[in-house]
């Protein structure tokens, strides 16, 4: 078994009376314990190092589960929106923020006339990522969602990747149930219909 070793510590009692406060304080200052403190801060003043991130220009990076604000794909092929208009995500909210207005086009399929989250509302569960099944509306990157007026809180057309960004390859995949592969790029192939 292998010896341990102990060092006696030596506690000084604790001053009884005002008086003895007042020595205690003066001894301490004496050994220049007070001094050699202040020393430590003032180093560490004169050294510059930074140790915070500067915020607007320096950003600290996320981790990949991070529920942000939202954000509206598209698909790959077409670059059309990939809500189909089943609600679901409106359904399973349970702060009730979700918004969803549809109706039947011309050519018999649903479309989605208008989209809205209420960010001050909602409360980034991330149910509504979950539940579609077109893995159309996930949790992006963006927090700073800080606005003057109510009405720039989710709209569909901050929402959605813009075209101009999709068609620079700037829409960012997102892993989940109907994600495309990491291989997708060569497995895609144009379907024949224009939809």
């Amino acid at each position: 078994m292998k010896k341990q070793n102990y060092y006696v510590v030596e506690i000084e009692k604790e001053p009884q009376s005002p008086i003895e406060s007042f020595v205690r304080f003066f001894k301490r200052s004496i050994k220049l314990e007070l001094f050699g403190g202040l020393w430590i801060v003032l180093k560490e003043m004169i050294d510059f190092k930074i140790h915070t991130t500067q915020y607007p220009l320096q950003k600290l990076p996320l981790s990949p589960r991070y529920r942000a604000v939202h954000e509206l794909l598209r698909l790959l092929e077409s670059g059309n929106e990939r809500c189909i208009g089943c609600g679901l995500c409106e359904k399973i909210c349970i702060s009730n923020c979700i918004r969803m207005d549809t109706h039947y086009g011309e050519d018999k399929r649903k479309k989605v006339t208008s989209y809205t989250i209420n960010f001050g509302r909602c409360i980034f569960c991330g149910f509504c990522a979950e539940v579609c099944p077109e893995l159309a509306i996930v949790h992006g990157g963006r927090y700073e969602n800080a606005s003057q007026q109510r009405a720039h809180f989710g709209l569909k057309e901050d929402m959605l990747t813009p075209l101009d960004r999709f068609l620079a390859g700037e829409q960012r995949e997102y892993p989940g149930f109907g994600a495309p592969s990491y291989d997708a790029d060569v497995n895609i192939k144009k379907t024949p219909l224009a939809y």
